[in-house]
C-alpha cells in the first residue's frame, strides 16, 4: 500500500510514477476524500472537548444555585446530545477512512526510477544473456511431444481427473521432477544461506491481502467455499510473507542479511486473465510447484538484497546449464505491488525462444505497510516499516520443460544435467521404453 504521506506531501510525483504504468490516478477524488476525513476528525475531535467541558459544568450549576438533580438532568441531556453527535461523526469518518483504504488498496506500488517505460512483455529491457543454445541436427521437439513419446507425460487422464490445464507425470519424470525440487532446495539452503519452512497451502484473506492479491486480484484465485474466506495459495510468497505479519523485529534476529526463507510449495491460478494462451503442455497449469525465494530486510538493503535473490535463482540455471536471458521489466507488464522486478526467461528449443522462468521482485515496504511488518531501528529506538522480496528460485514445471527440451537427444531420449544425476541413482539420461 502507498505511503498516504507521500500522497499529501508530493502529489504529482505519485501521479508522474504511476503514470509509467499507464495507470491514472483519480487525485480529485483521493483529495476530496481527505478532506472530509480531516473535517470529520476535527468535528470529533471538538464533540470531545465540549462533552469534557460538559461534564465539569454540574459543579458550575450548583454554586449558581441550581439544585444537584437540576444540574446533572442539565448536563446529562447535553451528554446525550453529543454522544449522538460523537457518533454520527465517528461514523463519518470511519465510513470515510474506509473509502481511503479501499482506494489505496487498489493502487499498484509505485515504480523504481530505473523502470523503463512500455506498455506489455514486448517492451521489458535485456540485461544479460548467458550460454548459448544449442545447435541440433534434427528439427528439435517441445515438450509435449517428448514427454508423451516417453509415454511419462499424460494430459489426457489429467483431463479425465480434473479437466483442462491439468497434467499427470510418471516414471522417470516424475522423478525428475521431484529431483528437481529437492536439488533447488539443497542449493538455496546449504549454499544461499535460507532457511527451509513449510507452510499451509490454504491461506486466509488477510495473508492475501498483505501481498497485494487482495482485494483487485480476487478472480485470480480459487477461492473456497464456505465461510471461512480460505483460498489456495497461489504462490508461496503469500504464506512465506505472512510471517512476519504484525511482527517487530530486533536487528539482531535480522542478523546482517535479514530474513532468507525457501519454500517447496504447489500453487493453485485460476488463470483468469489467459484464456487461450499456453494451452499447450505445462507452461501454464492451473496447479504448478515452484521452489519459492522471499527475503525480509532492512530498507537500505533491499536493492542488494534484490540483486542476491535474482543471482540465486540464476545459479539454479547455470548450474543446470540451461541458457538464459536476464530482462527488467517496464511499467506496462510489471506486477501490482512490485517496485523493480527482473524476469528470468529460459531458452526453450522446442518453441525456439526464450520464456519466462522466474520473476524477482522488490516490493520495497509497500507490502509491509499492508502487514505491518516492522524492525526496531537500534539508532531511534521506534518501529519502522521493512522492505519484502521474492523470487522464483525456479518454477519447478518449467525447469522441467527446460531440462527436456535442452536435453533431447535424436532418439527422443533426454540428457539429464550432471547435478541432477545424483537424484536420478546416477542416472544420465532418460530413454524411450
Amino acid at each position: 500500500m502507498l505511503d498516504i504521506k507521500t500522497l499529501r506531501q508530493d502529489p504529482d510525483s505519485v501521479i508522474q510514477a504511476l503514470e509509467k504504468r499507464g495507470v491514472e490516478f483519480d487525485l480529485p477524488a483521493f483529495s476530496a476524500l481527505d478532506a472530509r476525513r480531516k473535517e470529520a476528525d476535527v468535528r470529533s475531535q471538538g464533540l470531545l472537548a465540549e462533552r469534557k467541558a460538559a461534564s465539569k459544568k454540574i459543579g458550575e450549576l450548583v454554586s449558581a444555585g441550581a439544585s444537584v438533580d437540576d444540574a446533572k438532568t442539565q448536563v446529562d441531556e447535553v451528554l446525550a446530545r453529543l454522544a449522538s453527535d460523537l457518533e454520527a461523526a465517528t461514523a463519518d469518518a470511519d465510513a470515510v477512512q474506509a473509502e481511503i483504504d479501499t482506494l489505496l488498496m487498489e493502487t499498484p506500488n509505485l515504480p523504481d526510477p530505473q523502470v523503463p517505460f512500455g506498455a506489455t512483455e514486448d517492451d521489458n529491457v535485456e540485461v544479460l544473456k548467458w550460454g548459448e543454445p544449442a545447435s541440433f541436427a534434427f528439427e528439435p521437439k517441445d515438450h509435449v511431444d517428448l514427454g508423451e513419446a516417453l509415454t511419462q507425460m499424460d494430459f489426457e487422464t489429467a483431463g479425465k481427473i480434473a479437466g483442462a490445464r491439468f497434467s499427470m507425470l510418471s516414471g522417470d519424470l516424475a522423478r525428475l521432477h521431484r529431483a528437481l525440487t529437492q536439488f533447488m532446495l539443497d542449493t538455496h539452503t546449504q549454499a544461499h544461506g535460507y532457511q527451509e519452512v513449510y507452510v499451509p497451502y490454504i491461506v486466509n484473506e488477510a495473508s492475501l491481502t498483505g501481498t497485494g492479491q487482495l482485494p483487485k486480484f480476487a478472480e485470480d484465485s480459487f477461492r473456497l467455499e464456505g465461510e471461512q474466506g480460505f483460498y489456495l495459495a497461489p504462490t508461496a510468497e503469500v504464506p512465506v510473507t505472512n510471517i512476519a505479519r504484525g511482527q517487530i523485529y530486533d536487528a539482531d534476529q535480522l542478523g546482517e542479511e535479514g530474513l532468507r526463507y525457501v519454500a517447496h510449495t504447489p500453487c493453485f491460478r485460476s488463470e483468469a486473465g489467459s484464456y487461450g494462451r499456453d494451452t499447450r503442455g505445462l507452461i501454464r497449469q492451473h496447479q504448478f510447484e515452484k521452489v519459492e525465494l522471499v527475503q525480509i530486510v532492512r530498507p537500505t538493503q533491499s536493492e542488494a538484497a534484490l540483486e542476491a535473490l535474482t543471482g540465486h535463482a540464476e545459479a539454479i540455471l547455470q548450474a543446470l546449464e540451461l541458457p538464459y536471458r536476464k530482462v527488467i521489466l517496464c511499467g506496462g507488464d510489471l506486477g501490482f505491488s512490485s517496485a523493480l522486478t527482473y524476469d528470468l526467461e529460459v531458452w526453450l528449443p522446442g518453441q525456439s525462444t526464450y520464456r519466462e522462468i522466474s520473476s524477482c521482485s522488490n516490493f520495497r515496504d509497500f507490502q509491509a505497510r499492508r502487514l505491518q511488518a516492522r524492525w526496531r531501528n537500534p539508532e531511534t529506538g521506534k518501529p519502522e516499516l521493512l522492505h519484502t522480496l521474492n523470487g522464483s528460485g525456479l518454477a519447478v514445471g518449467r525447469t522441467l520443460v527446460a531440462v527436456m527440451e535442452n536435453g533431447q537427444q535424436a532418439d527422443g531420449s533426454i540428457r539429464l544435467p550432471a547435478p541432477l544425476q545424483a537424484y536420478m541413482a546416477a542416472q544420465d539420461c532418460i530413454s524411450p521404453a
